[in-house]
Formats: C-alpha cells, sequence, structure tokens
C-alpha cells in the first residue's frame, strides 16, 4: 500500500480472497513528516478544524491539550450511530484496506502507528462489526465510528487522529467497488446467456454484423459485439437460411445495443472508483511539501455516487430485455415451439409457462432499484445547517448489490428456458462458448420432458451465474481468438 496505486483487483483479493498486505517501503516516513506538520500546528496552537477545535456548530470551542485524549475518545464514542444488521466482511475489509490507502497517502496527518495496526488487522483476518446502515455519505461517520471503536479502543488517539479515522468515505467506496465488482460479472455473463437466447430462438444474426461497431461507434459496442460474436463462433446461426424471422423482438433485435450500454455505464462507474480508491478523503488536508493543513471538502463523493446510479439504471433495462427473451421462448406464436416449452402439449404435460411469472417479479424489483438516489438533499441539520449535503454514496452501492443479486437469478431463469427451447429445437452446432455454456446448465438441470414439473431449485444454476464460469469462459474465446 502507498496511497497511489491500489486497484479493484487488488482490493477484491485482499477483501475476499484475504491476501496479505504491507506498507510501502516509504509510507511510514512519508506519513511521519505529515505528522510533524500537526505537531508544528499544534504547538503554535493554530486553529485546526477538529484538530484544536470542536466539529460542526462546536468549531467555535477550542480543544485545549489536556482534553485531548478525551475529546478524541468522545469524537469516536459520539459517532458510533450506525444501525442494522452487521456489514458483509468483504465490506468491512474493504474499507479497512481503503482507510489504510488513505492513510498510506501522506495527507491526513495521522501517526504511522494506525496504518500499521490496519496492515496487521487485515493480515490477521479480522472483519470488526461495523453496522450496515446510518451513513449518509458524506463521510461514513456511522460504520467507520463502529470500525474504529473496535480497532483502536486500547490507543491513545492523538490529536486529527480520531477525525480522520471517521471523517471520511470509505465505506462508502468498498461497497462500491464490490457491487462494482459483481456488476461487471454479471455483464460479462450476460453476454453469454443473451448469445444461449438467440441460438434458442433461431435469431437472425444480422444483428451483429460488425457494421453496427462503426456505425454506432460507442465502446460498449464494440465490446459487446466482439463478444457475442466469440460466443456464437461456429454456431449454427449464421449459416443461409437459420434465421426464423426477417425481424426480431426488439430484446433480440438490439442485443447489442442494451449490452453496450451497460458495458459504458460500469466502465465510466469503474474509472471513477479507480480515483476514489486512491484519493484524498479527509478534512482538513495536511500539505506536508507545503507545512499546511488546509480545509475542504475532500469527502465528496458525487462522481463515484453519481455514476453507481448511472449503473443501476443502465442495468435495469438489459436485465429487463433478458428476461423478455426468456420469456418469449415460452411462447408458441414467437418462438415456433409448444408453449411453456412442454415436450408434449396439452392438460397435465407441464412445461414452463409459469416461470414467467417469477422472472417479471424479480425484474420488475431489480428495475425498482435502479431509481437514483445521489440527487437526496438533507433537511438542514442541528448543527447550524452545516451539514446540507448528501451523497447517499451507501445506498446506492446497496442497491446496486441487491439488483446484481435479482439480475443472478434472472439469468439463471433465463439459462433454464434457452437449455429447454435448444433441447426442443434441436438445432445443428451451437456455438463455441454456447455448447459449453449449455452443456454447464444441463449438468445443473435435466430436461423436463412431458409430465415433468418445473424445475423447483434452480439455486445450482444461480451459483453457476455467480460463479463467474461462463464469463471466463467467454473471455478465453475472445482471448485466443
Amino acid at each position: 500500500m502507498d496511497g497511489e496505486r491500489l486497484t479493484l483487483e487488488q482490493l477484491l483479493r485482499v477483501a475476499r480472497d484475504g491476501e496479505r498486505v504491507v506498507l510501502a517501503r516509504d509510507v511510514e516516513e512519508r506519513m511521519a513528516r505529515s505528522r510533524e506538520v500537526v505537531e508544528r500546528a499544534l504547538e503554535r496552537e493554530d486553529a485546526v478544524y477538529g484538530m484544536t477545535t470542536g466539529l460542526g456548530a462546536s468549531k467555535r470551542h477550542r480543544v485545549a491539550a489536556a482534553d485531548s485524549a478525551r475529546f478524541n475518545r468522545s469524537l469516536i464514542d459520539n459517532h458510533r450511530i450506525g444501525h442494522g444488521p452487521p456489514a458483509p466482511a468483504d465490506a468491512v475489509r474493504a474499507c479497512m484496506l481503503r482507510l489504510l490507502n488513505g492513510f498510506a497517502k501522506g495527507t491526513t496527518g495521522v501517526r504511522p502507528l494506525l496504518a500499521v495496526r490496519l496492515a496487521a488487522a487485515l493480515n490477521e483476518g479480522a472483519s470488526p462489526r461495523v453496522r450496515l446502515l446510518g451513513s449518509a455519505g458524506m463521510a461514513d461517520l456511522a460504520p467507520l465510528g463502529d470500525l474504529a471503536h473496535e480497532l483502536f479502543a486500547d490507543v491513545e488517539l492523538a490529536p486529527k487522529e480520531a477525525l480522520a479515522l471517521v471523517n471520511n468515505s470509505s465505506f462508502s467506496t468498498a461497497l462500491s467497488a464490490l457491487a462494482l465488482a459483481d456488476a461487471q460479472a454479471l455483464a460479462n455473463t450476460m453476454t453469454v446467456t443473451a448469445a444461449l437466447d438467440l441460438e434458442a430462438f433461431a435469431a437472425n444474426v444480422s444483428t451483429l454484423d460488425p457494421a453496427v461497431a462503426t456505425l454506432r461507434p460507442y465502446p460498449g459496442v464494440r465490446t459487446e459485439l466482439e463478444g457475442l460474436r466469440a460466443a456464437l463462433e461456429a454456431s449454427y446461426l449464421w449459416e443461409p437460411g437459420a434465421a426464423r424471422n426477417l425481424q426480431d423482438p426488439l430484446s433480440y433485435r438490439g442485443v447489442v445495443q442494451i449490452g453496450g450500454a451497460t458495458r459504458d455505464a460500469l466502465s465510466h462507474a469503474l474509472a471513477m472508483l479507480a480515483i476514489e480508491l486512491n484519493a484524498h478523503h479527509d478534512n482538513p488536508v495536511v500539505l506536508a511539501a507545503q507545512d499546511r493543513i488546509i480545509s475542504a471538502g475532500c469527502y465528496e463523493v458525487l462522481p463515484l455516487a453519481a455514476a453507481v446510479d448511472l449503473a443501476r439504471i443502465a442495468l435495469a433495462p438489459a436485465l429487463t430485455a433478458a428476461a423478455e427473451r426468456a420469456v418469449k421462448l415460452l411462447q408458441p406464436p414467437l418462438s415456433g415451439l409448444p408453449g411453456g416449452l412442454a415436450e408434449r402439449e396439452g392438460l397435465h404435460l407441464g412445461g414452463m409457462g409459469a416461470v414467467s411469472w417469477s422472472a417479471h417479479a424479480l425484474t420488475a424489483e431489480a428495475r425498482l432499484l435502479a431509481a437514483p438516489v445521489s440527487f437526496e438533499l438533507a433537511t438542514t441539520t442541528p448543527e447550524e445547517g452545516i451539514g446540507d449535503r448528501i451523497s447517499m454514496a451507501p445506498l446506492g452501492a446497496r442497491r446496486l448489490s441487491e439488483q446484481v443479486g435479482l439480475g443472478t437469478r434472472i439469468l439463471a431463469i433465463g439459462l433454464m428456458i434457452a437449455a429447454q427451447a435448444l433441447d426442443l429445437r434441436a438445432p445443428g452446432r451451437l456455438g463455441a462458448v454456447t455448447g459449453a455454456a449449455r452443456a454447464l446448465v444441463r449438468e445443473r438441470v435435466a430436461f423436463a420432458g412431458a409430465g415433468d414439473p418445473y424445475p423447483a431449485d434452480l439455486e445450482p444454476l444461480v451459483a453457476l451465474v455467480a460463479s463467474g464460469a461462463l464469463a471466463r469462459a467467454l473471455a478465453a474465446r475472445v482471448t485466443g481468438r
């Protein structure tokens, strides 16, 4: 950790896989120089917010040196205002890592001791109890109050250190990082499921013509088009006369553009995240090279919060289209297959028609989670109206995570339906990736023959989607082409 080069991939390895962390060689020296600036300001008795003064409306009151230790401890205790269940362990560890990286930057003025303690806790596998709810996203005071209490209860915090521990947006950034990583994995899997839908529907692949990427020159369109063509390489769909329709329903015909929009939204959000993982969060800011301490709203994470909103907005229509493609396969006038994909049509002969209700229910929930939250405005706070901004970044990230979870189930339903449709249609050769995807589905859910009930347990397919195996198969094919 050096405060400058933390990546999402590294964060995932530490948060979810327990990879060890070390401080870069010059971090402790850099932090010590920053701390010297703080000590000089204390000797001069400068008025520095949260260090020699109170907080909020109490900023006009000075903190005497004799009261510093008690003030720092009360600052932690007074911000333990969280609610709800404990945050997931990976979110807490990701938060600890982001906080550690912020300290390593050398602009918070805390002693190296705090960074060393955080690194040791991560390497010991610690996952402190941090309540999930209660942060408005303008510095994650509530969850970071819990974290500071759990990790530093036995440390006498020096001036400014308590404020540095709670007055940053590491929790919001951590939740966003995990949600965006999972959303990107879902989008990659969705490309494979969309390709399988095209085969199951015997769709017209003119929509996958390479000219589309030139005519609609969005980066996401190019990526999605490349992925779909790789997944369907050698598929029967490329043979003359394979398409059943001149024009397919829009959820099939616009598959490249819809998936491309999701990819572009996620790319933007990931770009904002890459900055936020290494940006300064704390206030005030210690500028060691200039021997200055300045006040600034660096815990404002609106760029990331708004980008996560955009990711949910773009993911909602992609999931809706995925559900619509699955439902179309259940409808004989559109699919050309038996109703409900029953092996034989007739009373008590089974079929999957009823599954459309659960698909619609899950998709409706996913759409409801897409409403943006980063424009919310707080009512004037008791602290003389000082805290009149909120980003709701934690809520936006939690909603994205929930949306991804619903999306995982929507794709699981789609995989089951597409595999059933392919078995009934019995086309020729499947694509390089879609053929493997269908085999993975059949390992987990059997073909529903005449009179067989709808598979009551799709959890094996949910686990398949969540594992990322389909996305990895596609990535290997794209890389190897």
